[in-house]
Formats: structure tokens, C-alpha cells, sequence
């Protein structure tokens, strides 16, 4: 089976690119050969050449576009002009779209995954074009693929409940968590923290500054219990978009100056971003997995989180959750959290065992599996149409 991978979401740098569905791409490109040698790997990329370090299989050939496929308009013009040409040029025996749209034209079989539908439950959220892109695209993208791959089970019941998809065309296949994420030496975490000038110790933040990730309600929550704990609050992540009442309602609470807004984190120290931490606070109102509670469980952080949407299935009962919106309610967890030591060293071994049960590589093999079954489906198919002429 030759499988061709959309890859021009991959970013190698250390920019805000280099997000979640970034890493969930790499993650498979990187497990898939190991467990498939029969198989073949075709990955389309950008301009962005892997480094050397990344050591991805030799087996995997790259095509890498000469076109600027990082400004979204040329990757959307790539996808939807050039699926059935490499398809056909490349002899390809199914495509995946790692991210959400796949080639409508593509003359093989397309598997597609869905990482939130965040875009169609709250499109006021998002940019007027982008909201209308991704909603007309990803709903035709679902109807056409011959397998759709869901990252949680709350996004399978968004993916057929909001776009009507069989049920059984909708596969539940949870991201991992790789094993850089583990508790660190504390000699490395306190000279991390001297290096970041971190108070310690702090509450962590970790994700795009953006309205779903419901900050602004983690600022008033913390602004209620700051001077009786004591904790720093760190906020780690890149400027999205609608970003502005962020730093607005902080300035109104007077923690303009208390509360350090780091900025991008290099993918290569989020390790130590979570082992720095005392917890993790992950109010998002919605999440298609909730990647930042699985990777800060795994490095022994304790974790509170919403109570919606994946992130209970991620957390189970290895954290603290509570209702988005209800700053009283996350005041209070952060509260008892930040003065029960017990309590902290109880959620983080509940945490590491928790998150031993995800890996990159159990993602990489049920996907596998759904590129099997979509395969064999589609040849099914064309033995029936023969049969009827």
C-alpha cells in the first residue's frame, strides 16, 4: 500500500506553526514506518525541509512544493488543484488529510481527520473567512472521505451529530503523548526556572492566546486567590487571534505586572515548561482533545481542566475538573490545590498513570488500521460496480 500523507501543515521551525496538528503530523510520519515495512509513505510538504535531527525513516519520500504552501490561500490551492495529479503521478493507494480538509479530487481513497470542530460551534470566535472556509470545507471533506478519524470521542459525536456522518464511517483514534514528556531531574527544572526568571511556584497556562481558551476567566480566578497563595501565574503560548481582552482584563485586574505572559514556547522545552510548573489550569470551553493536560499529566503536573467538551476523557480522574465559565469554582480548586501538597503529589502519580495509557505510536497504529479498512472498502466497492456490468 502506498500512502500519500498532506504534510503542508508541518512546520520545522520554531514558530507558532509548530502547533498541535504540526506535531500530531510529524508524530505519525514518524511512527508509521516502523510499523508498516511492507508499506510506502509519500509525504507533500512545503518549502520546509525536515532537519537532520529529527531522524525521520529513510524510507519516507518527501515532495516538497516550491510554492509558499504556509500562506493558507497556496496550501488551499495545492490541496484542492493537485490531489488526483500526485495521486495518479505518484500511484498512490490512498491520501490522508491530517488536519481537518481533504482533496475532493483525488481518485483513490481519502481519509481524513478531525481535530475539533471548534470553528462551527463558536464561529464568532474566528476570522469571517477562515470560520467560512474551514465550516463549508471540512463538512464536504467529511462526506466525501471514505474514513473519517475523530482525536476524541466528543469530536465523533460533533462530526455526526452537527455534519449527519455515518457512524460507522467515523473512527475514534485518541492523540499520544510523547516520551520527552516525563518528571525531569529537579537540578534541570530549577535551572530552567532561573533561565525563564519564573516564580516558583506558578500556575501554568500553556496554548494559543485565542477566545476559546477562556482566559480571561482563569485571570479573575486567579486574581481572587493570588495574595493568599502566593503562586505566580505563567501564561505560555503564541497571540492567535481576538487576543486583545486578554491582556485587557489583565490590566483591569491589576495583574498587569504579575502575571508573565511568556510567549511562544519552543516545542523543545514544553517539557520543562510543565515540569517547572506546580499545576497546569486548562479552562478552554471547548477542546477536540486537550492535548497541553495529557503531555503536563504525563511530566507528574497535577492538572485542573474544564469539564467539557473531550477534556474529561483525556483527565479521567487524574485531575481536577470544573465548569468553564465559573470563576468561583476554579478559584477555589486552584486554591486547594495550591495549599494540599498531598493532594498535589496524589494527582500527579494519578497523572503519569493516567497518561502511560496514550503514545504517538498506539495513535499511529489504529490509524494504520483505518487506512487498511478504507482501502480495502474502496476495492470492494469497485468488485461490486464490475459485478453489476
Amino acid at each position: 500500500m502506498r500512502v500519500g500523507i498532506i504534510g503542508h501543515l508541518l512546520s520545522f521551525e520554531a514558530s507558532y506553526r509548530q502547533a498541535g496538528v504540526s506535531r500530531y503530523t510529524e508524530a505519525l510520519i514518524r511512527e508509521l514506518p516502523a510499523l508498516a515495512p511492507d508499506d510506502e509513505f509519500v509525504v507533500f510538504s512545503g518549502r520546509d525541509r525536515p532537519p537532520a535531527s529529527r531522524h525521520f525513516d529513510p524510507r519516507i519520500e518527501w515532495v516538497h512544493s516550491p510554492l509558499p504552501t504556509a500562506r493558507p490561500e497556496v496550501r488551499i490551492a495545492w490541496e484542492q488543484t493537485s490531489g488526483q495529479t500526485v495521486a495518479r503521478r505518484k500511484h498512490l493507494d490512498l491520501i490522508h488529510a491530517p488536519v481537518n480538509v481533504t482533496p475532493l479530487m483525488t481518485g483513490v481513497p481519502r481519509v481524513v481527520t478531525i481535530h475539533d470542530l471548534a470553528f462551527h460551534l463558536f464561529p464568532e470566535q474566528y476570522p469571517g473567512a477562515k470560520q467560512r472556509y474551514l465550516r463549508a470545507m471540512t463538512r464536504i471533506s467529511v462526506r466525501r472521505a471514505t474514513r473519517v478519524i475523530a482525536v476524541s470521542n466528543a469530536t465523533r459525536r460533533d462530526i455526526i451529530q452537527l455534519y449527519g456522518c455515518d457512524p460507522e464511517r467515523v473512527m475514534t483514534v485518541p492523540n499520544g503523548v510523547g516520551p520527552e514528556f516525563v518528571p525531569l531531574p529537579p537540578e534541570q527544572i530549577a535551572a530552567f526556572r532561573q533561565k525563564r526568571g519564573l516564580p516558583d511556584p506558578f500556575i501554568l497556562f500553556l496554548g494559543t492566546l485565542q477566545p476559546r481558551k477562556n482566559l480571561e476567566t482563569l485571570l479573575r480566578a486567579y486574581a481572587r486567590i493570588a495574595a493568599e497563595t502566593g503562586w505566580g501565574l505563567v501564561v505560555v503560548g503564541a497571540t492567535g487571534w481576538s487576543y486583545e481582552p486578554i491582556f485587557a482584563t489583565a490590566a483591569a485586574l491589576g495583574l498587569a505586572d504579575s502575571v508573565i505572559f511568556a510567549g511562544f514556547a519552543d516545542p523543545d522545552e514544553l517539557p520543562y515548561w510543565y515540569n517547572a510548573a506546580g499545576m497546569l489550569v486548562y479552562p478552554s470551553v471547548y477542546e477536540g482533545f486537550g492535548l497541553p493536560a495529557l503531555e503536563a499529566m504525563a511530566c507528574g503536573t497535577p492538572v485542573i481542566a474544564a469539564n467539557n467538551s473531550s477534556l474529561p476523557e483525556v483527565v479521567g480522574e487524574a485531575g481536577l475538573l470544573v465548569g468553564a465559565r465559573d470563576v468561583e469554582a476554579l478559584a477555589h480548586a486552584i486554591g486547594i490545590l495550591a495549599r494540599d501538597p498531598e493532594l498535589r503529589l496524589e494527582l500527579s502519580r494519578r497523572g503519569r498513570q493516567r497518561a502511560a495509557g496514550f503514545s504517538w505510536r498506539k495513535t499511529a497504529e489504529a490509524t494504520l488500521g483505518v487506512y487498511h479498512d478504507a482501502v480495502a472498502l474502496a476495492k470492494n466497492r469497485a468488485r461490486m460496480k464490475e459485478k453489476q456490468v
